[in-house]
């Protein structure tokens, strides 16, 4: 008995050393497996990292795998906000590569594994930032160091990104004569939901179920079910009491209203029993009157945005749809949310047009994808290539990528109020995400891509992020909307592709192509409705600050193509959190530089504009009065300046605590492009609530900047010339109505 036990206990030692020896060979250097309480000697600035490494993920993060041990580095502390570098003790480079493990956002520079030589950043590393599936997973890498071996170096861990994918995950960084090999991710397939936790049975008696959330961490799960459909799937910021509810969520329970529903509450004591039905969002603060509640632009009544998503005009209708978590103020769940607008000014908030976390079951919510709904676009389906029109409407479709099955569709009969997620996804399965749905008519120069097409005048195209060889936009084409075949791939480029089309200087007998990304660069060229084709190196870049994952709506009546982002920032102490920018029609124009893009709110802000605005016509500033000034007693304002060149260097315009220089020499604003024409230049400061914008010569450049008036009055606002003389054409200061105020 007691051979037996010792051969037993051989056997499990042999067994962890050879899973040890797949990671560290026996001359291997072990710089940090990060498996200590805390980071010993490693130089610890900003609150990104913590106090220790973390033990798999945290908080609401989506699981982590991949990382060796119990221990790693995870910067995913109150969800992604904070920022900071972890950095070695100076040692010897011995070996011939760098291995280590790594995951998180991909944000160069901002969210990655660096090593310094002398103090310069020799070798970089960033996440994949590929997330799909609920699951972030670490993977080697591995830096060739032969050529710096007997050198001195230092890593250095940086997080110095806030926001969407604003964390790093490393583990594991070994020195070593071979290379390690990538893993295979693990598969992601959607299960039957788990029914864990409490069961209640509530008669539905409202249209909508009334979660008690709660801005700090305490999280739950909820799952409903009625009639043995399941309804609605998710992780929330349970309140602990009825006195810690900071504010209440809302799902739809329209269709089940007389029923009765069966809840899954998994939570702390207590929950199963605050959780209730009503016909209205009870609210703690005053609905769309909250201190930093933006009051130029849309916003979501409650819980956490993103990207903006299936942006559409149909009929008289524009429908705006975003990454919403209805139950929490931090990312999770990831639902589409939904509006519609007549005039992109004001808008009236329907139910979640989509849904996630059907996983396998069959009998779920129509709405329903198996897993997150992430990015995607709107159309429609003028010509019913798909088959799927029913009635008088015509079909709109969404495509959004099912995490971990593919990108999906989902459609509509009834103007987008009700929404079926096609039985036949995936209608693409590869590694990408967030696809861009347009229809490509053809003029008389192009080849249609089969029979098809040329009887229907054009065909669908997808442009959608994908990894293959690398990040590139991956272009496809169909007739159908359900059969695709990939044409061709444009490098370089990371998630949320745009493809537009737009005239230069306003001639729609010159038109360019345009391809944007999620980081606002693009470039301009040329598409045969099967491939790109930029005319020029590089990429360029009009808008700055916190804009990211942009879309721009499809079938505008006017033909503009306009385009909305995710601001990037916290809104603290809000049932809401994250923003929008302001709707800007996007234009190309012809420049010293070559064709640019140039980007302006759309003209309906301007309906917001109250009357009698203050204006200060042809004022010469010089040496002895080089300012004017007024004042703003409202909260919101429009302000447009006007300026032509005179012997000054500089213009300042200050709005409140807001400013702006423009370098009337070089023709920049705070060193962003605002070109002068014939000596003059504009700039113009739109001041929201939790937010300001700053757009610079004529659209050339915009800026979405975190800060607003936070409900509080603007006060001054000033020019003034530094250096010289400049003359103010025109000060035109516009206080504003709130979209939400008849």
């Amino acid at each position: 008995m007691k051979k037996m036990f010792k051969a037993v206990v051989v056997c499990s030692v042999a067994m962890v050393l050879g899973m040890a020896m797949t990671a560290v060979a026996a001359n291997d250097i072990v710089i940090n497996s990060f498996e200590a309480d805390n980071y010993g000697d490693w130089k610890v600035e900003g609150n990104a990292f913590g106090s220790s490494p973390a033990k798999g993920k945290i908080g609401g993060q989506q699981h982590v795998s991949g990382f060796m041990g119990k221990r790693l580095v995870n910067t995913f502390i109150d969800d992604d906000g904070p920022t900071g570098t972890l950095t070695s003790p100076e040692f010897k480079i011995e070996r011939d590569y760098i291995k280590f493990l790594i995951g998180g956002g991909h944000h160069p520079k901002k969210t990655c594994i660096n090593l310094l030589i002398d103090g310069k950043v020799i070798l970089s590393a960033t996440g994949p930032n590929v997330g799909d599936g609920g699951n972030e997973f670490l993977n080697w890498e591995n830096w060739d160091v032969k050529k710096y071996k007997g050198k001195k170096a230092v890593i250095q861990i940086v997080d110095k990104h806030s926001g969407g994918w604003g964390h790093v995950n490393v583990d594991q960084i070994v020195q070593s004569d071979t290379k390690a090999k990538k893993k295979k991710a693990p598969a992601r397939k959607g299960g039957h939901v788990a029914l864990s936790g409490k069961e209640v049975e509530l008669k539905v008696t409202g249209k909508m179920l009334l979660l008690p959330c709660t801005g700090g961490k305490g999280r739950g799960n909820l799952v409903v079910k009625v009639d043995d459909q399941l309804v609605h799937n998710l992780s929330c910021t349970f309140a602990p009491n009825p006195d810690s509810v900071a504010w209440w969520g809302y799902l739809d329970m329209s269709e089940y209203v007389g029923k009765t529903a069966k809840l899954y509450v998994k939570a702390g004591e207590g929950i199963a029993e605050i959780i209730k039905f009503a016909d209205e969002l009870p609210n703690i603060l005053p609905l769309y009157d909250e201190s930093h509640r933006p009051q130029l632009r849309m916003s979501q009544m409650r819980g956490w945005n993103n990207d903006p998503n299936g942006m559409v005009y149909y009929d008289g209708e524009y429908h705006f749809f975003w990454q919403s978590n209805p139950a929490g103020n931090g990312w999770a769940n990831m639902y589409w949310g939904h509006v519609v607008s007549k005039d992109l000014i004001h808008w009236e908030e329907l139910p979640h047009a989509i849904r996630h976390g059907g996983g396998s079951e069959t009998n779920r919510h129509p709405s329903m994808a198996v897993k997150h709904c992430f990015s995607g676009s709107g159309n429609v389906d003028y010509k019913n290539t798909a088959g799927w029109k029913t009635g008088k409407e015509d079909v709109m479709v969404v495509a959004f990528t099912d995490t971990g099955c593919g990108e999906a569709l989902a459609y509509s009969n009834d103007r987008g109020r009700t929404w079926k997620y096609y039985e036949g996804n995936p209608v693409i399965k590869h590694g990408g995400r967030d696809p861009k749905l347009i229809w490509y008519a053809y003029d008389k120069n192009d080849t249609p891509i089969n029979d098809e097409a040329k009887k229907l005048g054009g065909h669908w195209v997808i442009a959608v992020y994908d990894t293959k060889g690398g990040n590139n936009v991956a272009i496809y084409s169909s007739t159908d909307l359900k059969e695709w075949k990939v044409e061709s791939h444009l490098h370089g480029y990371f998630e949320c592709a745009e493809l537009f089309e737009l005239p230069v200087d306003g001639n729609k007998k010159n038109t360019k192509w345009v391809v944007f990304a999620a980081d606002a660069k693009y470039a301009i060229g040329d598409f045969d409705g099967k491939t790109f084709t930029p005319e020029h190196e590089g990429k360029h870049q009009v808008h700055w600050g916190s804009y990211y994952a942009s879309q721009c709506f499809s079938g505008d009546p006017k033909g503009r193509v306009i385009q909305v982002g995710w601001a990037r920032f916290n809104i603290p102490g809000m049932p809401f959190n994250q923003a929008f920018t302001l709707p800007a029609s996007m234009t190309l124009h012809n420049t010293p530089d070559g064709v640019r893009m140039h980007v302006n709110p759309v003209e309906e802000l301007e309906t917001l504009r109250k009357s009698k605005p203050e204006k200060i016509k042809g004022k010469e500033l010089t040496a002895e009065a080089p300012s004017i000034s007024t004042n703003v007693k409202g909260d919101l304002v429009d302000v447009v300046l006007k300026v032509k060149k005179g012997t000054a260097s500089k213009v300042l315009l200050q709005v409140g605590r807001f400013k702006a220089t423009y370098d009337l020499n070089a023709g920049k604003v705070d060193n962003r492009l605002a070109p002068l024409k014939d000596g003059v230049g504009t700039v113009r400061i739109i001041v929201d609530r939790p937010m300001h914008e700053v757009i610079a010569g004529n659209g050339a450049s915009y800026l979405t900047a975190g800060g607003g008036s936070e409900g509080k009055p603007i006060g001054e606002v000033k020019v003034t010339a530094e250096g010289g003389t400049a003359t103010v054409e025109l000060l035109s200061v516009y206080e504003m109505k709130s979209c939400w105020k008849k």
